[in-house]
């Protein structure tokens, strides 16, 4: 694998984001690789793009503040950046090709349905449109 410079890691308010925080912190620091974390918020198209949406305002600044906090008990430093967007998926791969980045490290939860592994729209359009590597962490099943 070629060396990592820079690595992009999408968050939300769930496990899976916080673990593949997790993991681009190991990466980085095994590499020396910068870490952007991006939290977006899909505003919806009735709204204007730059709208206040205090609820959302809010629950990103709590999973940002979380992630500086995982990233200090890793001991890497890390760039965060709360986004706008009408696409969570649009502004990820956006934000990868702009800062260049060699990998996207994201979590997804565990979902199946009639007996298929289900990814959401938002992976698989990441999936399909990214121009670097990505690291899909997939939470584990609930147990029974």
């Amino acid at each position: 694998m070629k060396t990592l410079s820079r690595i992009l890691v999408p968050v939300s308010h769930d496990a899976a984001s916080e673990e593949s925080l997790r993991l681009a912190c190991l990466l980085a620091r095994q590499s020396k690789a910068k870490v952007y974390v991006v939290y977006v918020i899909e505003v919806n198209r009735s709204l204007p793009i730059d709208a206040e949406i205090p609820t959302d305002n809010a629950e990103s600044e709590v999973v940002l503040t979380r992630a500086e906090a995982i990233a200090a008990d890793e001991d890497v430093e890390i760039e965060t950046d709360l986004l706008q967007a009408r696409d969570v998926s649009t502004a990820v791969v956006e934000e990868a090709v702009e800062r260049e980045v060699d990998l996207v490290v994201m979590g997804t939860d565990y979902k199946w349905r009639f007996g298929v592994l289900h990814l959401s729209e938002t992976v698989i359009h990441v999936l399909r449109d990214l121009p670097c590597r990505v690291i899909l962490l997939q939470e584990p099943p609930p147990k029974a």
